[in-house]
């Protein structure tokens, strides 16, 4: 077996060895004793990243031989990100607020709890919505209230926010919910380690120590130049991950990183296209994040994935005239096969997790 296919052995080695060491040793089985004993990477900046690539040609990083390097074969024939930005920019009611500037939280005069509900643009009936699809929650109070009857299962879902909006704890969250329901999950890590992960986790309460000795929860931190340059044997190997874990839901933290690695933007394109296919493919419930624009939080970094994705949230900044704090909003960008609200909602980031306030508004 060659080194690409380590991380995968890797992932299953605590579910093997939970079968085949139970009687004896009760203690918290590791992913890797000897690959995850590493230093934290959560300082590591775009540029070390970016230093670290083994890309520095037109061709990117080292491309699988299933790739698709031909222009006639790329399944994006153009520029998203331009496409995007020349869109007109989604309405979040009459706020003229700019976006941007340091992480605040808290509930102030900029949030409006409108109890008569005369602003809301879409009134649901539950008792309305029939669907054959099998739906499930996403964990997050006051979110799962704004879509009608759950997300899809199978979904590809993206996140996308800037830094300190909350994009790691929406997908630990999204985990959790799958956790206390009896259900397996993955978490692939590209921008902390495994035991940051985990503290993070315990602190909510989420208890991901505890179902990891369990034999519920597999937590693969992998270099992003390392899985670059493995990304062939990743991809190929993550449905069987999927299927001998029994992983119901997966969560990739992030997916910039990744597409970092590509300087070529058709490569990139290709790149990622191919990857998330193989998570659909997979059967898995899937949840990505992405950094955002820097000049339009409605657009993921290198604005791709929002196209490849079932569903797509946006967290952002939201700063009042005045600049008397900033303050957090959601909004869903798209849900396919779901019926969901379209309005920008405030929500906290809390030593719970993250709580939208479902009848608040925002001016």
């Amino acid at each position: 077996m060659s080194d690409d296919d380590d991380w995968f052995e890797r992932a299953l080695r605590e579910r093997r060895d939970d079968t085949d060491e139970a009687a004896a040793d009760p203690e918290t089985v590791e992913l890797d004793d000897e690959n995850h004993d590493h230093a934290d990477r959560d300082g590591r900046s775009d540029d070390e990243s970016a230093s670290g690539s083994p890309a520095n040609d037109s061709d990117g990083a080292a491309a699988p031989a299933d790739s698709m390097e031909n222009a006639g074969d790329d399944p994006f024939s153009t520029n998203f990100a331009e496409a995007f930005k020349n869109a007109p920019m989604p309405d979040i009611g009459d706020s003229d607020d700019e976006f941007g500037g340091s992480a605040g939280s808290g509930m102030g005069d900029d949030f409006h709890f409108d109890s008569n509900a005369t602003r809301e643009s879409l009134q649901f009936d539950d008792d309305d919505f029939e669907s054959d699809i099998d739906r499930i929650d996403i964990g997050i109070e006051g979110l799962d209230e704004m879509i009608l009857g759950g997300v899809p299962e199978r979904s590809l879902m993206v996140t996308i926010g800037s830094a300190g909006t909350g994009k790691t704890t929406f997908g630990l969250q999204f985990l959790y919910e799958a956790l206390k329901n009896g259900d397996n999950a993955v978490y692939i890590t590209l921008e902390e380690s495994r035991s940051r992960i985990l503290d993070t986790a315990d602190e909510k309460g989420w208890q991901f120590s505890e179902y990891e000795a369990d034999g519920n929860l597999a937590i693969v931190d992998l270099d992003p130049v390392e899985m670059a340059n493995s990304l062939s044997s990743i991809r190929n190997d993550l449905p069987r991950l999927v299927d001998e874990f029994d992983a119901d839901r997966l969560v990739l933290d992030s997916v910039s990183l990744l597409e970092m690695m590509y300087d070529h933007p058709s490569k990139r394109r290709s790149e990622v296209f191919d990857f998330t296919r193989s998570l659909k493919d997979a059967g898995v419930t899937t949840m990505l994040t992405s950094e955002a624009d820097q000049t339009n939080p409605y657009v993921s970094r290198h604005g791709i994935v929002e196209y490849l994705s079932d569903a797509v949230f946006v967290l952002q900044y939201v700063r009042p005239d005045d600049f008397r704090e900033t303050r957090l909003a959601i909004e869903i960008q798209k849900i396919r096969d779901a019926n969901h609200s379209r309005e920008t909602k405030p929500y906290e980031l809390t030593s719970e997790g993250i709580s939208v306030y479902r009848q608040a508004n925002i001016f």
